[in-house]
């Protein structure tokens, strides 16, 4: 008897779908998705207490690398694993190695609650269980997309992913304001809210879910693996750098490390593309990228995400730093207004993200999906009008049409790229899908930090100058304040808090008036000195934002029209295997203008044995 190429499911076979099950998988793979998205935002607005609470000064220059690994490693680590981990979940199963996921991010938030050092001892470990958080993320991210595929129908992938994706989206906002209250009441209460959510979750996916998907047995690509890892490290680390001054520049771009980084980093992702292409079994499927839906759609999805990618933070130092405190907000609360103020977001995604995944299972995801980037380079534009010290109502607007612009494009996009991919290759796909979102993200912060000092750094001086001198610091003193990087008053920011007294020290206070020390260390002062450079930075920023989602539209636009690609079903052994006729709902419709448009197909070989004459893909294309 001859082996055959892939493991078939169980049960039930491909194109069965119970339910019951399907609502099964759909709540947890939901729940693990807003798990992680809630941890990694509320981590945002957590971070001033969290350094507060290991006794460890974040403007200080040499703990500045602390703060940004906090930030960065976890997304460095899933970008890195998340296509070898859905390449696994092809290989041995993917609720199995789901599960496996759960559990890896479980114990890393356990840890993390529980961290017993002060000072950068501290700060390494958790920056290490971070790291190891975004270990189980990737097992997560990589295989909740495929477990969704494989348990519903192509005409409810969509309505399923709008749910998954709202999550992601919902978390990330709520993680906002519950980062808030936890970190006012202890910074470990961030982290051990995960605690119990993951093991109830890990013990109802190992109870409940099924493995229904194809398993293909196959090698790890090391080298590819190798290659691609340490060429996106080398990236990112060389982003993360750039950000940072570097002798008496603003930024660290000129800088030999940050150069080689990012000169190593692009030549080993070309070395990398080369290795898919020479061996037998690649990590990334190479063969994809020739279906026309699958490849447009991740462009678009790597535009929109370092699009949006950085915009949280900007809004989160804009909220935060400069309007709560300009209208009267203590610093100490102004994490949890700024989480509250920004839920117009959500309630944008959360009003057209289930719309537009459920009527792009009809209707496809070009239109949904194009439109949803249009409107957002619209909300973008937008935001250019907004002064700093806006009128709420106005934002409050055009942040839910950010929103609804974001909903109307995650979910459609991200069924049209699960649904142009083979099914014994979801695994894989999902995981690339992933990888795409993932890269562009921390790239997106990269670019935004930059553009935003860059835009500081030609104002930022001399408004820090006029500021001080004429609350009557001395004109040696206010020069030197003057003079420091920008990227420290912009983290300041971030963090919402007022550096002023620790920058002036206790004697320089204490020869100005008791007013003049009042004001310079009160809520008014540092953003009302700050707002004017920060506001040229926001405009650089919404430019940018604004040309990534036009450059998204038109890469969704060039998906083509609606196509599902369903497996052929085999009866018995590939050395007799007869293909089933498709169902009547897969149906291929390429005549006329449709079939000039209609995605390429994957070549025959994909088949069981590789016999081309023995296989058959119904896609369905509208």
């Amino acid at each position: 008897m001859t082996d055959t190429a892939a493991s078939l499911p169980s049960s039930p076979p491909e194109g069965t779908h119970s339910d019951r099950y399907k609502w099964i998988a759909l709540s947890n793979t939901t729940i693990g998705i807003l798990m992680a998205a809630i941890d990694g935002s509320a981590l945002i607005i957590a971070l001033p207490a969290i350094f507060r609470g290991i006794h460890l000064n974040p403007l200080d220059p040499s703990n500045f690398s602390y703060l940004l690994w906090v930030l960065m490693g976890y997304l460095l680590v899933v970008a890195v694993l998340v296509v070898t981990v859905g390449r696994l979940g092809d290989m041995f199963g993917r609720v199995r190695t789901y599960n496996m996921g759960f559990a890896v991010f479980t114990l890393a938030s356990a840890f993390l609650a529980f961290v017993p050092w002060h000072g950068s001892e501290a700060a390494m470990a958790i920056i290490i269980a971070r790291m190891v958080q975004g270990i189980g993320a990737a097992f997560l991210f990589a295989n909740s997309g495929a477990i969704l595929t494989d348990a519903f129908p192509a005409n409810e992938r969509g309505m399923a992913m709008g749910v998954n994706t709202i999550a992601g989206i919902v978390g990330s906002f709520l993680g906002l304001v519950l980062g808030g209250v936890l970190a006012s009441i202890d910074w470990r209460l961030v982290f051990l809210i995960n605690v119990p959510i993951g093991i109830f979750a890990t013990v109802w996916a190992y109870w409940k879910l099924e493995d229904r998907g194809i398993r293909t047995p196959a090698h790890i690509d090391w080298y590819g693996n190798l290659t691609f890892a340490a060429g996106l490290s080398a990236i990112l680390v060389g982003i993360t750098y750039g950000i940072r001054p570097y002798g008496q520049d603003t930024m660290g771009w000129t800088s030999p490390l940050v150069l080689a980084c990012l000169i190593g980093g692009v030549a080993l992702l070309g070395i990398f593309a080369l290795i898919e292409t020479k061996v037998a079994e690649p990590m990334f499927r190479m063969s994809l990228f020739r279906i026309r839906a699958f490849t447009a759609g991740n462009m678009a999805s790597l535009f929109a995400a370092i699009g949006r990618g950085g915009l949280m933070f900007i809004l989160v130092i804009w909220l935060q730093g400069i309007w709560l405190p300009l209208h009267g907000y203590s610093y100490s609360s102004t994490p949890l207004w700024a989480g509250i103020y920004m839920l117009p977001f959500t309630f944008g995604f959360l009003v057209s993200g289930p719309t537009s995944g459920k009527l792009s299972d009809r209707y496809g995801a070009r239109w949904f999906s194009t439109g949803g980037m249009l409107l957002a380079a619209l909300t973008f534009g937008l935001f250019l009008l907004v002064p700093v010290d806006f009128s709420y109502q106005w934002f409050g607007l055009i942040a839910f049409g950010n929103g609804l612009a974001m909903g109307m494009f995650a979910a459609p996009n991200m069924a049209s790229i699960m649904n142009a991919a083979p099914a014994k290759d979801r695994g894989a796909a999902s995981g690339m899908r992933t990888t795409f979102m993932n890269t562009g993200l921390p790239l997106s912060m990269g670019v935004f930090f930059s553009l935003m000092i860059a835009g500081l750094a030609g104002s930022m001086p001399s408004a820090i100058y006029r500021g001080l001198t004429a609350s009557q610091v001395g004109s040696a003193t206010a020069s030197g304040l003057a003079h420091l990087p920008p990227m420290g008053y912009l983290f300041a920011g971030f963090l919402g808090y007022n550096p002023m007294a620790k920058l002036l020290g206790p004697k320089v206070l204490g020869s100005l008036s008791p007013a003049a020390a009042a004001h310079l260390t009160g809520k008014q002062f540092f953003p009302h000195v700050i707002s004017g450079p920060f506001h040229q930075g926001l405009v650089v920023v919404f430019v940018f934002a604004l040309v990534m989602c036009l450059f998204a539209a038109a890469a969704s636009w060039m998906r083509g029209v609606h196509f599902i690609h369903e497996e052929a079903r085999y009866v018995g052994t590939a050395s007799d295997a007869q293909p089933e006729a498709p169902d009547a709902g897969a149906t291929t419709d390429v005549a006329g203008a449709q079939a000039a448009e209609s995605p390429e197909i994957p070549d025959a070989p994909d088949a069981p044995g590789g016999d081309p004459t023995r296989y058959t893909a119904p896609v369905t294309t509208r």
